[in-house]
């Protein structure tokens, strides 16, 4: 078990101890959702297509509470309170208390609680909880990436044609022409299959186990990339931005893939507009 006593600013923070709280706060978030889930939750709007609940809010709220009692130094970015940069440590907390919110308001059980870590501007540890599966995805930078607890690679698909494809459309899908839909209409001559799961997050962890073999999207956020991304990458994936450069979680555009199929996914998100 987590010791309970708070670390000192000078005391040092090994991983494995950064990474239990983690999994500890994105299982109580977890099963708050769940409890939100079978009991009822409000609906609020921030537009036509983007809706919060308060099991959002309190999920977030729960995260929070537990890491900052762990770790009061530490910076937090969380999809709904935004920044906290009152610490003074060189670690920042980034959480997506439910990722799949749209998902979660309809009742289908695809979504999940994303608590990643970032250490001086780089992202070290993932840790993304699903709890309508009880699966619990977890990387070190590293080390490795697991799936309840067992190793996970990325998939050996070598071709677009033989590849299941995943992706998402950002919320403001009505009111701007970088909507995805060109790519998501050239990749469905490409690929054997295209999916839309909702949840960024997940997507991120399917690849890393070789459910999917890519996954595009064009307007992400950093919590819905933080730690999938790490999960991703130390399952063996490649990301990067649509132009192949490393992928930084704060530009929106990613790519990730087995390696294998990375340059043709890029070809094509890269392919001059049609004329007609």
């Amino acid at each position: 078990m987590l010791q309970s006593s708070v670390p000192t600013p000078r005391e040092s923070l090994s991983h494995d101890v950064l990474l239990q709280a983690a999994v500890e706060a994105g299982q109580a978030a977890g099963t708050l959702l769940l409890r939100y889930a079978e009991t009822g939750f409000q609906i609020e709007y921030k537009n036509p297509i983007n809706l919060v609940t308060d099991a959002d809010r309190a999920a977030e709220q729960c995260v929070i509470d537990l890491l900052k009692t762990r770790f009061p130094d530490h910076h937090f970015l969380a999809e709904e309170r935004g920044r906290d940069d009152e610490g003074s440590s060189p670690y920042r907390w980034i959480i997506d208390p439910l990722d799949g919110t749209t998902n979660f308001a309809h009742g289908y059980p695809t979504y999940c609680v994303s608590v990643g870590l970032e250490y001086e501007g780089r992202c070290i540890m993932g840790v993304v909880f699903d709890p309508s599966r009880n699966e619990l995805f977890t990387a070190i930078e590293h080390r490795g990436a697991y799936l309840n607890g067992r190793p996970i690679h990325v998939s050996n698909t070598k071709s677009l044609d033989s590849s299941l494809l995943v992706t998402g459309f950002a919320y403001d899908i009505r009111e701007t022409k970088r909507n995805n839909l060109d790519h998501f209409a050239k990749f469905a001559l490409k690929a054997q299959g295209l999916r839309r799961t909702g949840s960024a997050a997940l997507d991120l962890c399917y690849v890393a186990a070789g459910r999917f073999d890519g996954f595009w999207e064009v307007r992400l956020s950093p919590w819905d990339m933080a730690a999938g991304s790490v999960i991703a990458r130390e399952a063996g994936g490649r990301l990067t931005d649509f132009s192949g450069n490393n992928l930084s979680i704060y530009g929106q555009e990613l790519v990730a893939s087995n390696g294998r199929i990375h340059e043709a996914m890029l070809a094509v998100l890269n392919q001059a507009p049609h004329q007609t």
